[in-house]
């Protein structure tokens, strides 16, 4: 297959690229993660004309997000012959599950296998499901591995591999959607829905490994079709980025993507954020709370998010509490207020848990509310900062016993 594409936009050109690029090694570019103007581009590189690749676009897309079909032959009001082409030089096809695991609590982790992208190696990441009774949450990686080394945090201390696309953040989504059975039936006839009502996924939540606005571009394409009213349809109100304070994405992320903001805290000092979250020595506190008073859209109907992990004896005192409090005034916000998960050479311990309720109910009494999350999928170690740490855990101990066997040091 050839391109002749002239875009402009960079992203859009780098993006077409590694799809081409992927041709030429001989793997089928996959259409998910593209915009409508670069499905567009590769319709016309397969001699689709420009004024019959607009429309084909339009039901392609619906076929791919609203319906969740993953093969072009269902795509039943798109020609045989068009079928037949796209089949042969494109795929839709879903990464590779690994692993799924349910904890007693009803939370799933799934841990994905992506393909190799040129020369890198096929990377796995890992996705947790946590149903609730009002709404049901998908937390989504936008990297393999992290670069913050924020102390408490399990997933900060993997090195990071690389950014993850488009593609990759929305196939998360739509493998969740398929294992959950919120497509409608790829079998029934027409273009039909599953009401929002009847819908897991309500919400998503880039909060699983990786700093997402150091993958900006990639996790603004993904969420853009994600809200996509003709396709996955998730209200911007009900996505939520999170990041660790990387303060010049905050503003774009309020202009370019339009999601709910979260912002990981954890101390009300420069001293101690310094040590426990590292990226607020470039970006200090009072930076990055100036940014979010400025966050666009900012409102009480559409509060900021903050996240404070409690650490025993670390930043779990009413001063704490008294400092937060005075630190976000004029700022509406939330703030969750989350109990250390534990883990393996961990220097942290949780707060006590009537420690944690007088911290909750000091904020609350100032006017914030103060919700403590419920620690959920900690059996699978699928909890806040636990994502990916096990399965790495694992694979590298099989790896050494298989070593051992091999060079005659086994038991």
């Amino acid at each position: 297959m050839s391109l002749s594409i002239d875009l402009t936009n960079d992203q859009t050109r780098a993006d077409i690229a590694a799809r081409v690029s992927a041709s030429a090694d001989g793997e089928k570019p996959n259409l998910i993660g593209l915009d409508r103007e670069e499905l567009t581009a590769l319709l016309e590189s397969i001699g689709v004309s420009a004024k019959q690749a607009r429309m084909r676009v339009s039901q392609i897309w619906q076929w791919i997000y609203l319906r969740g079909h993953d093969n072009f032959e269902a795509m039943s009001n798109i020609g045989k012959d068009l079928r037949e082409k796209l089949a042969e030089n494109f795929t839709i096809e879903r990464p590779e599950m690994v692993e799924e695991q349910i904890s007693n609590d009803g939370t799933r982790k799934w841990l994905f296998r992506f393909p190799s992208r040129g020369a890198g190696k096929p990377v796995e990441v890992e996705t947790v499901y946590i149903p609730e009774q009002d709404r049901g949450t998908l937390c989504i990686s936008s990297q393999v591995g992290c670069t913050l080394t924020c102390t408490f945090c399990h997933t900060g201390t993997q090195k990071l591999v690389r950014n993850l696309t488009a593609e990759e953040i929305l196939m998360q989504l739509i493998v969740a959607r398929d294992r959950l059975g919120d497509f409608p039936d790829k079998e029934a006839e027409g273009m039909g829905f599953v009401p929002e009502g009847d819908r897991k996924v309500t919400n998503i939540v880039m909060m699983g490994m990786g700093e997402p606005l150091y993958n900006f571009d990639h996790v603004k394409k993904a969420l853009l079709i994600a809200s996509d009213n003709e396709g996955l349809q998730l209200s911007k109100r009900r996505i939520t980025l999170s990041t660790s304070g990387v303060v010049p994405g905050i503003i774009k992320t309020g202009d370019e993507i339009g999601c709910m903001l979260a912002i990981s805290l954890h101390a009300t000092n420069n001293e101690l954020r310094d040590e426990i979250v590292p990226i607020n020595k470039k970006y200090p506190i009072a930076e990055l709370l100036e940014a979010c008073r400025n966050y666009p859209g900012v409102s009480n109907a559409r509060r900021i998010t903050f996240e404070y992990v409690m650490l025993k004896g670390v930043n779990d005192s009413l001063n704490d509490a008294k400092e937060l409090v005075r630190l976000l005034k004029g700022i509406p916000a939330k703030i969750n207020l989350i109990p250390f998960n534990p883990w393996p050479g961990s220097d942290y311990e949780c707060s006590d848990w009537d420690q944690i309720e007088k911290f909750s109910d000091f904020v609350n009494a100032n006017g914030y509310a103060s919700p403590i999350r419920t620690p959920r999928g900690r059996d699978i170690l699928a909890a806040c900062g636990q994502l990916k740490s096990e399965s790495e855990r694992m694979r590298i101990k099989e790896r050494l016993a298989m070593e051992a066997m091999v060079t005659g040091h086994g038991e």
